[in-house]
């Protein structure tokens, strides 16, 4: 892709556990030098998560984020911060921090319901995130307590630990589709949702900023695991992190992907470095920070 950054508005949407933060220790400082970067030259980065709308309110303030929308529970969730809005139809004056959420899933009291029925007809082994000890959760997340509950907190989406063999979790996959709903491989968890995904989300915001705005904006997007397929294949310009997980990831044939060396926040500064030098203009200066990148 040879579009420049300097006249053409972009938009990185970007997962977070294991792409843009550590899958063990959630660290994030090594993409801190190109998130500097990319807010001096008007880029907005958008976390494109698995986690819930609770655990992003802080995330978003440590990393600097707060002016630009996320989408959380694999699409099931979007927020939108003021300058996202459209004045007539989204403004709540009421909102906390002038946030707006929309929720395209289903509600995660029918998700409930539906999994309990499911296994209860099925004769399926899982735990839901819910169904989990907080110590239990944190041993397996390595999350503090506080960061546990909020990870609990869910809106649209119900996290599984799969304790069954493969042929049940067909069996499994085929009943929840019957209900609408959805599932999907994440680092950690199975992730049962109403139809949505993250590419969805991601193709509501580009048409939500070319609504506001006038413009089709040219779009990145990072992730390192099964979730993310879609919200590769709904970018411009994909990048697959290196991944700390055995599961497989497999993108539309077709696609020019670019897969980095590094894993987490290390392969995340090193393929915003090659798409930064691929796609901004060749009369432009300074192309790259002299910090944060693996390249």
């Amino acid at each position: 892709m040879t579009q420049s950054v300097s006249h053409t508005p972009w938009l990185v949407f970007t997962d977070l556990d294991g792409t843009l933060l550590d899958h063990d220790s959630y660290t994030w400082q090594p993409a801190a030098a190109w998130l500097a970067r990319l807010a001096e030259a008007g880029v907005a980065v958008i976390p494109t998560t698995s986690k819930t709308r609770e655990e992003l309110l802080a995330l978003r303030d440590e990393l600097g984020l707060t002016e630009t929308p996320f989408i959380a529970e694999n699409g099931a969730v979007i927020g939108l911060p003021a300058r996202w809005q459209h004045a007539r139809l989204d403004r709540d004056p009421a909102a906390p921090d002038g946030l707006i959420v929309k929720t395209p899933s289903l509600d995660i009291g029918f998700i409930r319901r539906r999994l309990e029925v499911l296994r209860e007809r099925l004769g399926v082994r899982f735990r839901g995130m819910r169904e989990l000890s907080l110590d239990t959760l944190c041993e397996l997340t390595s999350l503090s307590a506080d960061k546990a509950r909020q990870a609990q907190a869910r809106e649209g989406s119900e996290p599984l630990l799969w304790d069954d063999d493969e042929a049940a979790l067909a069996r499994f996959r085929h009943a929840l589709e019957s209900d609408g709903l959805r599932l999907t491989r994440g680092g950690r968890f199975w992730h049962v949702m109403g139809a949505v995904d993250k590419g969805q989300s991601v193709r509501w915001l580009l048409d939500r900023y070319t609504a506001l705005r006038g413009v089709r904006p040219a779009s990145v997007g990072l992730g390192d695991g099964p979730n993310d397929v879609s919200l590769l294949e709904a970018v411009d310009h994909p990048i697959l992190v290196r991944g700390k997980h055995e599961a497989v990831v497999d993108i539309a044939g077709g696609m020019t992907l670019y897969r980095t060396r590094q894993p987490g926040p290390e392969g995340w500064a090193e393929g915003i470095a090659e798409w930064w030098q691929t796609c901004m203009d060749a009369t432009s200066e300074d192309k790259t920070p002299q910090e944060g990148t693996s390249r």
